[in-house]
């Protein structure tokens, strides 16, 4: 099916790991979807278009506008329950709900942080500046765009300085150490991918991009599976960029 006829449209922004995130859920379930990419920060205007907030992913389906990864993986599940984004056992399905909802509600803004807060040691401390990458661009596809955008949402945004950075840092081993146990235990990284693995995996791929956590990260679990499900492009880093 061509783009144009694909029944699902989604809303993202470049380079976003909740973006991502709900292209994978699509993925998985092999619906057909185009995106429509919005700058960056033009999210806020989707209560124009009828959508009760201002977030992206925002996805229209079936006639159905749906934001939020999480509301989205449960839709789809509705919608095409095969192949499912959930285990079908309850016990197992409370641990990956449990995992899912971590990833969302902590991890997420965890790593978008982390990531931002590499804005505060110049863009040079990105693999690459940000330019490519498992995501892609990230936020912005010129250089200076990102490092002036990046600097406003540390600023005025996020609440990213010196000292909330250092915090974020803190926290990140025992963030990672818990996503190892998860994979250890088989929620997240089996045979059979589910929602959890594609909402954390994403913000892993975004704490990538930092080139003081990048190697850590790679050696753990952690890593490996947000390359399975988010494989670095040919290059990345490379000739001495890492």
């Amino acid at each position: 099916m061509s783009p144009d006829s694909a029944p699902a449209k989604l809303y993202v922004i470049l380079g976003s790991h909740a973006c991502r995130t709900g292209m994978l859920l699509l993925e998985h379930k092999g619906i057909p979807y185009r995106t429509v990419t919005i700058p960056t920060g033009g999210q806020r205007s989707l209560p124009l278009a009828g959508f009760p907030q201002g977030t992206v992913p925002a996805l229209v389906m079936d006639g159905r506008k749906i934001q939020s990864n999480v509301v989205l993986a449960r839709a789809l599940d509705e919608m095409q329950p095969d192949p499912p984004l959930f285990p079908a056992d309850d016990a197992r399905r409370r641990e990956v709900e449990e995992a899912e909802r971590w990833g969302d509600e902590v991890f997420q803004m965890a790593a978008r942080r982390i990531a931002l807060g590499a804005r505060l040691h110049g863009l040079e401390s990105m693999v690459d500046r940000g330019d490519r990458g498992p995501l892609g661009p990230l936020l912005w596809r010129r250089t200076r765009a990102r490092s002036a955008g990046t600097r406003f949402l540390c600023r005025f945004v996020f609440n990213v300085n010196a000292g909330t950075e250092r915090r974020l840092l803190d926290e990140l081993p025992a963030q990672l150490d818990r996503i190892d146990a998860w994979i250890e235990a088989g929620v997240l990284g089996g045979e059979r991918l589910n929602a959890a693995d594609h909402m954390i995996a994403t913000s892993v791929s975004l704490v990538r991009y930092r080139r003081d956590l990048r190697p850590d990260i790679e050696s753990r679990p952690a890593g490996a599976l947000a390359e399975r499900v988010l494989p670095a492009p040919p290059g990345w880093g490379a000739a001495g960029r890492g």
